[in-house]
């Protein structure tokens, strides 16, 4: 008998401990602090991993509730179990069976700030009960922002005339299914190069780069490039432009070729006249020989 109770005993301490155990099997990772800009959406990244093998997504429902009352909800499969206020505004983006629980909310309120924490439930099967793992140690707190983030430009300091020139815009923003979308003040859509890319969790980034021929024209000119949010709400920066012209001699070169010029026709003219000069000396000088050969004729006579 009391090596049954024995027994008994060690069975429900093995079981107490190892409850625990199975339980810390269900993990979550959810970022703790996320920026969200509002009238806009943020896309909350989370994901878990669970000790059951491949579960489906149709056995698995996911929860997101307020980090301090797990019953007020702000996404369920059954929205009528939501808070109004939320109903409508959230889902979820991926699986739940590829452990993905990231969480979407759309048309953020100054509100909405959390924290909020993720929670799943796993359907029963038959003979069992529903099981629920909470993880309100890995919660989310969003930082709301009432006014859009500035967009940055980086670009070479001058700009040469009659050579491409760029200028890239980059804008960050935590709603990936939404885009911002950079507009410049002047270029075509061929001079334009856009990028898309996750920077790092839960931030994104736009990149707009756009290329042109600067021009005289152009210096002391404003280039704006502007970034629209999902929402409506826009943010712009502005780039004074600095063309640097090309190098221009005339101020040089002009004064010299009229100089050579001048010395070549002086040198011309001077020449002609020393040509001049010669012949009418040959011809008087002829004309002196034949006077002198009349005389000595004459003498002889």
């Amino acid at each position: 008998m009391d090596k049954d109770r024995k027994m008994m005993i060690m069975g429900l301490l093995l079981a107490v401990i190892s409850s625990p155990v199975l339980t810390e099997d269900w993990k979550a990772k959810v970022i703790k602090s996320l920026e969200a800009l509002v009238s806009s959406c943020v896309v909350v990244p989370c994901s878990f991993t669970h000790p059951e093998g491949n579960l489906p997504t149709s056995k698995l429902r996911g929860i997101w509730h307020i980090s301090s009352n797990r019953d007020q909800r702000i996404y369920y499969d059954d929205s009528t179990t939501v808070i109004e206020s939320f109903r409508g505004r959230t889902k979820l983006l991926g699986h739940l069976g590829e452990g993905n629980c990231t969480l979407e909310i759309t048309d953020v309120r100054d509100h909405d700030n959390g924290p909020f924490c993720f929670r799943i439930e796993l359907a029963p099967v038959a003979g069992s009960t529903l099981e629920k793992f909470s993880f309100v140690e890995d919660c989310v707190e969003l930082k709301m922002l009432p006014d859009p983030p500035k967009p940055t430009l980086t670009h070479s300091k001058t700009a040469f005339q009659g050579l491409p020139f760029a200028v890239t815009c980059t804008v960050f923003h935590t709603c990936p299914s939404h885009d911002p979308k950079l507009t410049w003040s002047r270029g075509t859509a061929e001079g334009i190069t856009e990028a898309r890319r996750r920077s790092h969790s839960g931030i994104w980034e736009v990149q707009s780069i756009l290329t042109f021929i600067a021009e005289e024209k152009d210096d002391d000119t404003e280039l704006t490039c502007t970034s629209t949010f999902n929402g409506g709400r826009t943010s712009s920066e502005v780039l004074t432009l600095n063309v640097k012209r090309k190098e221009n001699y005339n101020h040089i070169i002009i004064p010299v070729v009229v100089a050579v010029g001048t010395a070549v026709i002086f040198a011309v003219f001077c020449i002609l006249m020393a040509k001049k000069y010669k012949t009418r000396i040959a011809e008087l000088q002829n004309q002196e020989g034949s006077m002198w050969n009349r005389l000595s004729r004459l003498s002889r006579r």
